[in-house]
């Protein structure tokens, strides 16, 4: 990332995804969620704190049948109580999945499709940031593990459930930090170079942005979209940014204006019907793909190139 980038981004955030960010964005919004949505199901990903956790908590109370997946199932099972008793809604259950661990995703996403008739909304947010080079089981960097091929199987995996489900919708949360990152089709576990986590998240959070693109097209009939939930005073930027979480204090979003654009999109009527697949959301808006007009897009080649790498990883994991 240059200087000059960095700079950009970073006085970009302190005007639009701070605290002051949402509260002035939300003077415009109109959020259209006076539904219920009693007999649709929604699966969260990372659903027992932050941002998951606030989300689920909403579509609860509007009704909805919520599953939670989770890696802890102690702070899965406090956090479905606290959802059970504030909302009212019994209809949350708890599924213990490490994200981490690609071929536990496919064989939790296998059986779930078996034990549930429908699936209309899959919410990808679940996400980590490993500031030191680590591997799973299946010798994939974790951090892409985590944030790229756990939410790749998922999401393909349930793709069948979801297309035959009414108004499906795929919503996968990614960071501003991506904003700043061109996707690396050749080093795609970034094996080159020095390893920093706040770039390698970012890498996976443009790769995420990239799928999201490539399943719009393939699959018309599911709703795709992107999100960036701002700068939010969670669990996990307190533990992996430590230093930006000091500096930036109370300036740091609440988790339910974090969580905000993710109900709009999973339950709003607007949301499917007036704007198009696989765009960024931010603030309940539409946002660009890339920060500045500068040679951010890949050519066709490139992206078809990390479309065959990643199906290859996903399928030679598989048979292995």
């Amino acid at each position: 990332m240059s200087l000059y980038r960095n700079a950009i981004w970073f006085l970009n955030g302190i005007h639009h995804y701070t605290r002051k960010g949402y509260e002035a964005a939300a003077k415009d919004f109109d959020k259209d969620l006076d539904v219920s949505v009693v007999g649709r199901s929604f699966m969260i990903t990372g659903a027992n704190s932050g941002i998951g956790r606030a989300t689920a908590m909403a579509i609860a109370k509007k009704g909805g049948t919520v599953h939670m997946v989770c890696r802890n199932k102690d702070k899965a099972e406090e956090a479905r109580a606290d959802i059970v008793n504030v909302s009212g809604n019994t209809e949350v259950y708890v599924h213990i999945v490490d994200m981490s661990e690609t071929r536990k995703v496919w064989e939790f996403a296998e059986a779930f499709k078996k034990q549930y008739p429908s699936l209309n909304v899959l919410i990808n947010n679940a996400g980590c940031m490993v500031h030191k080079r680590e591997v799973n089981a299946e010798r994939l960097e974790k951090n892409f593990a985590t944030n790229t091929m756990g939410v790749y199987v998922l999401t393909q995996t349930l793709i069948p459930l979801l297309q035959k489900s009414r108004d499906p919708r795929v919503i996968t949360v990614s960071s501003g930090g991506m904003l700043v990152q061109k996707l690396r089709v050749n080093d795609l576990q970034s094996e080159t170079g020095c390893f920093d986590g706040v770039m390698v998240y970012a890498q996976n959070k443009r790769q995420q942005v990239v799928l999201t693109q490539q399943w719009a097209k393939a699959y018309p009939v599911i709703h795709f979209s992107v999100m960036h939930p701002g700068w939010v005073d969670t669990p996990a930027v307190s533990t992996s940014m430590p230093q930006f979480h000091q500096m930036m204090g109370d300036r740091l979003r609440s988790v339910e204006q974090g969580a905000d654009t993710i109900v709009w999109l999973a339950l709003s009527r607007a949301a499917v019907s007036h704007f198009p697949s696989s765009w960024l959301h931010s603030d309940i808006t539409i946002l660009s793909h890339n920060l500045t007009q500068s040679s951010q897009t890949l050519p066709p080649l490139s992206l078809s190139k990390f479309q065959c790498l990643i199906y290859l990883l996903h399928h030679t994991l598989l048979n292995h």
